[in-house]
């Protein structure tokens, strides 16, 4: 760590002194996960972890990929990682690792993880610290957002071929079968609430349906002017049909799914959500 002097008139008897202590403190995080070996990003491994806060770093084929933090419990941070990657196309678990540290609740305060991007960005580009991988759910004011080609949504879009978990055959209430939806997917299902859905009746033909099979069934089951609208990163159902959606690539009407072309703008900076605590 060297220490940054100079003075504004070139004189030699007065000049500013900087010591980068945030500097050194990224170069030493970033070597100590350096010298750590790299672990399947697996469940096995995460219920290894100490429920404690820590910085970590994501690889996809042996490449770094990403930073990030846990504030309160590294093992729950990860977790919401894999659930996320395993219901996309285009990527497989088989194909990520991770490492971490563990570090002091006050030491949060230092934003270690910006310390590790500003030490990695002065090397190049971290992909997924800046493509939208650790954006939560944007909202309904972005659902009509026309994503760039580097979005991580884009590039590994979700997957609807995914079973849902947790989905039993039988009848059930149309309300309680959305429920079951949104807490079975490891992608965001968001709806919009109606009265008559707590009292119309609705049968599941067997468990283990994908999403695809399932959204098919909802829809035929909801008024004529709602819909379920897949879009790149997240499904959501609304009473808006037939509205489109520019980044949507299938549609749910009347029992039947309607495939369509989602646009995309070229690649580029990609907005970045502020970071949220972890549980």
């Amino acid at each position: 760590m060297t220490p940054v002097v100079g003075s504004d008139d070139g004189t030699q008897y007065h000049k500013d002194f900087t010591l980068s202590i945030t500097k050194a403190l990224g170069d030493q995080l970033a070597a100590a996960l350096e010298g750590l070996d790299r672990a399947p990003l697996a469940e096995e491994n995460i219920a290894r972890l100490k429920e404690k806060p820590g910085v970590y770093q994501l690889y996809l084929n042996g490449e770094f990929v990403y930073v990030g933090k846990a504030d309160k419990s590294l093992p729950a941070r990860l977790r919401n990682h894999l659930r996320k990657i395993s219901g996309r196309r285009n990527i497989s678990l088989a194909e990520m690792a991770f490492s971490c540290l563990y570090v002091a609740e006050d030491f949060s305060a230092l934003a270690p993880e910006q310390l590790l991007i500003s030490h990695h960005k002065g090397m190049g580009n971290i992909p997924w610290n800046n493509n939208g991988f650790g954006n939560k759910d944007p909202g309904r004011q972005r659902d009509s957002t026309v994503l760039k080609r580097n979005h991580f949504d884009v590039v590994y879009p979700i997957d609807l071929d995914r079973p849902i978990e947790g989905l039993q055959a039988g009848e059930t209430t149309l309300h309680a079968l959305l429920e079951t939806i949104k807490a079975g997917l490891p992608y965001n299902f968001r709806y919009g609430k109606a009265a008559e859905f707590k009292t119309r009746r609705v049968h599941v033909p067997a468990a283990g349906m994908t999403a695809d099979e399932v959204f098919q069934l909802v829809s035929a089951e909801i008024p004529a002017k709602w819909q379920v609208t897949a879009l790149m990163g997240y499904v959501i159902m609304y009473d808006d049909s037939p509205n489109t959606y520019r980044s949507a690539w299938r549609y749910y009407r009347d029992g039947q799914p309607v495939s369509t072309v989602p646009e995309s703008e070229p690649a580029g900076n990609i907005e970045v959500d502020p970071p949220t605590l972890d549980a």
